[in-house]
């Protein structure tokens, strides 16, 4: 069975998961926001205090309020770092928006690989499939546990909301697109974790989501 725990770092409120096997421990961290000492200290305890192995850092896309905590979590634990390879460009300039939004950091690695449709990630016997969901960013993917129907939507899809597109390449149409093709095909009952915000579900926002 799959577990999941949400905490909320950095001046963007963004949500930064550790989603995990609670029969092999393994665990996958995804979009780690760490940024402040305390928040990374949070994040190092929870990990102990649970017994877990990290196995996977994944990007669900590269904006500066999802990665800023990489170069920690790539040093403090031994795991492959996995993110969209078209959205490797925003890591090349990952210092720049750092100084724009007032943000010291220290530089995040580059991937060791990339995600796929084609890649299944796995937590013992738990599958992660990568769903390309570009439009925020170019190459933005959500991760979906089918067994457990649990999909992080990142700033793709959120309760009642969608992601946005003037940043970075962002990209209206193909957001939508997104929506509509790859997450409104799951099952309606499917639990949505979303980088900012609270969660909710595919079959509450076919219905109530505004913008769609």
């Amino acid at each position: 069975m799959i577990k999941i725990h949400r905490f909320v770092f950095n001046p963007f409120a963004e949500n930064t998961y550790i989603l995990w096997d609670d029969t092999t421990l393994e665990a996958a961290i995804i979009d780690p926001g760490c940024y402040e000492e305390f928040e990374k200290n949070l994040l190092k305890d929870f990990v102990a205090s649970n017994k877990l192995t990290p196995k996977y850092l994944l990007n669900t896309h590269c904006h500066i309020d999802h990665i800023v905590g990489n170069a920690f979590i790539k040093k403090e634990f031994i795991v492959e770092f996995i993110a969209g390879e078209k959205d490797v460009f925003l890591l090349e300039i990952q210092l720049e928006h750092a100084y724009e939004f007032g943000f010291e950091m220290e530089e995040s690695p580059q991937p060791d690989s990339f995600l796929s449709e084609d890649r299944i990630l796995r937590l013992g016997e738990q599958e992660i499939k990568s769903l390309f969901t570009p439009g925020h960013s170019p190459g933005e993917f959500c991760l979906y546990c089918p067994d457990e129907n649990i999909c992080i939507t990142g700033d793709v899809l959120f309760n009642e909301a969608i992601g946005r597109t003037d940043l970075w390449s962002g990209d209206y149409k193909n957001l939508i697109q997104s929506i509509q093709v790859k997450l409104f095909t799951l099952p309606d009952e499917t639990k949505i974790y979303p980088g900012h915000g609270d969660e909710s579900s595919i079959g509450y926002e076919k219905i109530h989501n505004p913008f769609l």
